[in-house]
């Protein structure tokens, strides 16, 4: 793959690569030979992906997205820009705002072929209080575009993988308590495999001729409400769990508490589901097959088996 690759020998910088999706953008890159300067505050993160690069494919650097000037110096000399950087905490106008249009005007002038933005599906409510965090990508978006026209936007919804952040901390409650809430039962989500959302990137990157000035919303093959995800985590599980839906009274006070798992940013995009709009191209249009969360959540959740492996019947 990699001789073919248009990226292949390109300097392709990871904006944020040290997190989550960053480890897969990563490896998709990788594989298709391109060159990667990990750009993070914490690069040292991403040390696990030395062995999955040739001498000299891979470098790391520590960069602050608040800081101008640390954007600008490890831009520098890209061929191409990939901004992976995402967040609930801080100052989220700057962080995926302001930022987000600092690292488009420094690949403009360093002269990079391709700049792909990650972003979200996430829509301001139609009623209550501003989103910040919707707010912030939007912003984000409109930074980006001003700079680099021809730009790729991708609006994943909530992404999945192994060890991720969402369904790791529902598998962990499940597997200790024989009842739970659920906030939010009937929201519909796309739950998006963080895999596929990798190789987006890493297309976009590859044919910015094709794929820049688009925007695409990238969901998984179905829809799922959270009562149905926490059902079939527990069936993968292979625990009998009684499962209460929460009014959305009890679930926003919750969400107001300070010290819990879901903030009140993240309380309202959940409320409003996050499936794709239909109003723009998605997998399809570049030419990847979404994979359900079927696929790998029984895998996964051997780990949090009474018995591991060796499971093969519900338990109490």
């Amino acid at each position: 793959m990699a001789s073919k690759s248009a990226l292949n020998g390109k300097l392709v910088v990871l904006m944020g690569g040290s997190g989550f999706i960053g480890n897969y953008v990563a490896q998709a890159l990788l594989a298709r030979g391109a060159r990667l300067r990990i750009a993070s505050r914490h690069p040292e993160r991403a040390f696990n992906l030395k062995p999955l690069a040739n001498l000299g494919q891979i470098q790391f650097a520590r960069c602050d997205v608040t800081d101008r000037r640390s954007v600008d110096a490890v831009i520098a000399g890209a061929d191409a820009v990939a901004n992976l950087v995402g967040s609930f905490s801080g100052d989220l106008k700057q962080i995926m705002g302001d930022s987000a249009g600092w690292m488009a005007e420094a690949a403009a002038r360093t002269g990079a072929t391709a700049f792909v933005h990650v972003s979200a599906i996430a829509e301001q409510p139609a009623d209550g209080p501003e989103n910040h965090y919707a707010a912030a990508k939007k912003l984000g978006e409109q930074r980006v575009r001003e700079s680099f026209p021809q730009a790729t936007i991708l609006r994943p919804s909530i992404l999945f993988g192994k060890d991720d952040a969402f369904l790791s901390m529902f598998a962990g409650m499940i597997r200790f308590a024989p009842v739970l809430p659920v906030f939010g039962p009937d929201a519909q989500l796309q739950l998006v495999y963080v895999d596929d959302v990798a190789e987006a990137v890493a297309v976009a990157l590859e044919e910015p001729g094709k794929q820049g000035g688009r925007i695409f919303e990238l969901g998984g093959p179905e829809r799922l409400t959270m009562l149905e995800i926490n059902r079939r985590i527990a069936a993968a599980q292979r625990r009998k769990r009684t499962f209460l839906p929460m009014p959305d009274a009890v679930s926003g006070t919750f969400a107001a508490l300070p010290g819990t798992p879901m903030g009140k940013d993240q309380w309202q995009l959940l409320k409003q589901g996050s499936v794709v709009s239909g109003e723009h191209p998605g997998f399809a249009e570049l030419g990847i097959e979404p994979k359900p969360l079927n696929l790998f959540l029984d895998k996964w959740m051997v780990r949090y088996r009474r018995q591991g492996r060796f499971s093969d019947r519900a338990l109490p």
